[in-house]
């Protein structure tokens, strides 16, 4: 009999960019295709996506039956129009999630016909594989996870999920379809990890409504509330809030508009008529009459909170007294840019409301006495902690342990990293190279770690170019032109610029034709090394100018 391969190509090892291919023989189904935010030292990057290199090189072999969403987050389906372009397969998705989907789909133009909606708890079968879908609660509504039957046996992908007894949406996880696997028999867990370092349950998302109760009560002035785009939950809960304190709602940004109107249209939302207000006339009311639903409270350079605190946004501004909540934890790596929003935001007047000083956000992650939970409801016989940092991953495999499961039987992997399956056995096998694939603007994965090394450097030590106009017996014909940005202030280091010129003189005369550049921006470096203790990048233009 063949083996299942699993081979997981992003959220292990790190907090995003979802993505698990599953394969039997030539037969195989992905689960999600997510992005991640970029950190604060990856300069002028969008986001980054999972290595797809795998797809790509075994194109010709694998049938690629489906992709299975399993919710609406960005971590989850920010890259499914990316992985649209590497196969050509079916996406499959719960109703709230596919209208997310097919919003992001026509925003990148792509088509929506391949979307195919499923309701949580239905069973769907695609080549060798059956899938169980069941429903989870996270922080936003019509989640899954899914148990896959395959030929070798059971395996049970959790998706994103905490046990929250009173939901948002009043919906809660699926405790029977979980119960009923460990009947079949689960030969392997693959469990949500994100939490795996805190003690305790994870609080219900409940508890915000009364978080956002004692703000709205205490606000005088306008209120900014910024969150994700696709956490429609988090809208529902705003919306109860304005209703209690006669506040009408302006949504600032065009994908999280199109995701209300989205989730509007299919039921999940349910809004007063006249409750949303355009952005231009809730500028015109009272301040204490309007709240603005805003992304941006991950610090995202491009996104609306981020531009507020820059003074860079074409309508809003922040006025003294006004109140801003950010309704998200700072997902690991961008604290930095989160803590430099809310000074910002302090900085013009603002009063900055987030989880550290009220209970405006709650994690949509299990802690460690629901892992525990789940695990001891499926029984699986070999454990892999999935989507989550390293310390996420080993912090959550021994708490398998601690619940019976044997050591050699956890795994704690990293991205590309195969594992296999028989009905009796699990093997650990090659890792697969592959790495962040970056998205800078139209170009997907043209830019890599030197690059990115490159734009450091300009960005702490800026640039110098010099331009030479050389004759054909390599003589300087005029002095050297000096450009600099980033660097020093021009008119106050005339002194060093004459230095640098000084240098170039020097070296031009004893230079060989073929080196000159090199040896040109090797004596400039130095020089300026020992004068400022600084590196800036340096470059040579030389314009051969040829005698008529």
């Amino acid at each position: 009999m063949q083996k299942l391969r699993v081979i997981p190509l992003g959220g292990l090892g790190e907090i995003g960019k979802n993505m698990m291919v599953i394969e039997y023989g030539n037969n195989a189904i992905i689960i999600d295709a997510g992005l991640m935010f970029p950190e604060s030292d990856m300069l002028g990057v969008d986001y980054i996506i999972p290595d797809m290199r795998y797809l790509l090189d075994n194109r010709d072999r694998l049938n690629i039956h489906g992709i299975f969403i399993t919710h609406g987050h960005e971590d989850h389906t920010g890259a499914i129009h990316h992985l649209l372009d590497v196969v050509d397969a079916p996406i499959f998705a719960t109703p709230l999630t596919a209208g997310l989907l097919e919003v992001k789909l026509r925003q990148n133009k792509r088509t929506t016909g391949k979307l195919t909606t499923f309701k949580a708890g239905e069973v769907i079968k695609r080549g060798p594989f059956e899938m169980q879908s069941f429903h989870v609660c996270h922080s936003i509504p019509d989640c899954v996870g899914f148990g896959i039957k395959t030929p070798v046996g059971l395996i049970v992908h959790t998706g994103d999920f905490k046990f929250d007894q009173t939901p948002v949406d009043g919906w809660t996880t699926d405790f029977a379809r979980l119960a009923s696997f460990a009947e079949q028999g689960v030969l392997a867990l693959f469990s949500d990890s994100t939490n795996a370092d805190r003690p305790g349950w994870t609080p219900s998302e409940r508890l915000i409504d009364e978080g956002f109760d004692r703000t709205f009560r205490r606000a005088k002035g306008r209120i900014f509330v910024a969150t994700f785009a696709s956490l429609i939950s988090r809208v529902e809960q705003v919306t109860r809030a304005c209703m209690n304190y006669d506040r009408k709602m302006a949504i600032a940004g065009t994908s999280m508009s199109e995701n209300v109107a989205m989730a509007q249209k299919l039921g999940y939302l349910s809004l007063p008529e006249d409750l949303i207000v355009p952005l231009d006339r809730a500028l015109r009311m009272p301040k204490d009459k309007v709240v603005f639903m805003v992304t941006g409270s991950q610090g995202e350079p491009t996104a609306v909170l981020s531009r507020l605190s820059q003074k860079r946004h074409n309508t809003l501004d922040i006025l003294s007294g006004d109140t801003i909540i950010m309704s998200s934890h700072a997902i690991p790596g961008n604290e930095v840019m989160v803590q430099r929003t809310i000074n910002r935001l302090f900085q013009q007047g603002a009063e900055v409301i987030y989880d550290a000083v009220e209970q405006v956000h709650v994690s949509g992650h299990a802690s460690q006495e629901e892992m525990k939970l789940m695990l001891s409801m499926v029984r699986p016989k070999y454990f892999i902690p999935v989507h989550g940092e390293l310390r996420h991953l080993h912090s959550h495999a021994r708490l398998a342990q601690n619940m019976g499961i044997p050591r050699e039987n956890c795994a704690v992997v990293e991205n590309g990293t195969i594992l296999e399956f028989s009905k009796d056995n699990m093997k650990i096998g090659e890792r697969y190279p592959g790495g962040y694939v970056f998205v800078d603007g139209a170009g997907v994965g043209d830019i890599g770690p030197a690059v990115i090394r490159d734009r450091e450097i300009l960005a702490n030590e800026g640039f110098v170019i010099i331009i030479l106009a050389i004759n054909q017996y390599g003589e300087l014909m005029e002095q050297p032109g000096i450009i600099s940005r980033g660097f020093v202030f021009l008119r106050e280091s005339e002194e060093l610029f004459e230095m640098i010129r000084g240098t170039v003189r020097r070296v031009v005369g004893k230079s060989r034709n073929g080196r000159r550049h090199e040896e040109v921006e090797e004596a400039v470096s130095k020089l300026i090394f020992q004068e400022t203790r600084r590196r800036p990048m340096i470059f040579t233009h030389i314009h051969e100018v040829v005698a008529d």
